[in-house]
């Protein structure tokens, strides 16, 4: 069948720009049918123009095995600033809804090849995608254990994947292996080392890190009661709730302390939300409602 390109007319691509108003209906809910690449790009990027149309020629020979979805990163800031693109050409890769690999900068165009193969690969061949969600669904529910050796059999098949690197580090942490799941992620392949799956991972260690020194909860929100200003304090409650799993609750004692004094501690509080935004999933409402507040602050 023939897709409408991004002009409109009846070519034989799968490939078309997207918006903020339809991110989700073009990346998200379409990535639960079939693999979704979104290049984020701009026009003044030299890089862009060279990766871009190698993107679109692999993903045309898949033939609708994979999507994809160009994102401007100037006419699309907020999206942009949700998914934490500090540089472009970045290369999010969606499935079932999810970020599930990625690249940032230029590579060779038999990397892009192999890039699209890969991922045309999840909705049919080996049915790694479904066992990701199934490690992920085990993980959620406090199987950590059988979460690990999931993510561990995919990483045999797939060495190169940053979903299964990623959420075998993360069973590494539920499991309380900081050590193990640090190590892992140290071994990650270059090529992977900065995708958004690692990134996440490393921030749930730090946090886990964290949380391991936090002081008793109600002795901490008794001290920012006694002293509102004093954003030391604030700043070991919120630690104390993220540890006690009160991650919304951490997030707006982090925002107040941005409020009251955006450069304490040489910005400890944005750092700390950006640690926290991390290792949550990109649409996760806390994050962003947290990243839409701290934007409104940082430009009011």
């Amino acid at each position: 069948m023939l897709e409408l390109n991004a002009n409109g007319g009846a070519e034989g691509t799968f490939v078309k720009d997207s918006s903020e108003a339809e991110f989700m209906a073009d990346v998200v809910d379409l990535s639960r049918e079939v693999p979704v690449i979104v290049d984020f790009w701009a026009e003044w990027c030299g890089p862009c123009k060279t990766l871009g149309p190698q993107l679109e020629a692999a993903v045309n020979a898949q033939r609708g095995k994979v999507r994809m979805v160009k994102v401007d990163v100037d006419k699309n800031q907020q999206i942009a600033a949700q998914l934490r693109i500090q540089s472009i050409p970045t290369v999010y890769a969606f499935w079932q809804g999810q970020p599930v690999d990625g690249f940032q900068g230029a590579v060779s165009p038999a990397e892009v090849t192999r890039f699209v193969e890969k991922l045309a690969g999840l909705a049919g061949d080996g049915g790694l995608g479904e066992a990701i969600a199934a490690a992920e669904e085990l993980l959620a529910e406090g199987a950590a254990v059988d979460a690990a050796q999931v993510f561990a059999g995919i990483l045999g098949e797939e060495p190169d994947s940053a979903a299964a690197y990623g959420g075998l580090a993360r069973a590494h942490v539920a499991m309380g292996e900081l050590d193990q799941a640090e190590a892992l992620l140290n071994n990650a392949p270059e090529k992977i080392a900065g995708a958004p799956e690692i990134e996440a991972a490393r921030a749930q260690i730090a946090l886990a890190r964290q949380a391991a020194d936090a002081g008793p909860l109600a002795d901490l929100q008794a001290a920012v009661e006694a002293a509102p200003d004093d954003l030391k304090a604030r700043f070991d409650y919120a630690q104390a709730l993220h540890a006690a799993g009160k991650v919304e609750a951490a997030v707006d004692e982090l925002l107040e302390i941005f409020r009251r004094d955006r450069e304490w501690n040489e910005g400890a509080a944005k750092t700390q939300l950006f640690t926290i935004f991390d290792s949550l999933k990109p649409q996760d409402p806390v994050v962003l409602k947290g990243r839409r507040k701290l934007s409104s602050m940082i430009f009011a």
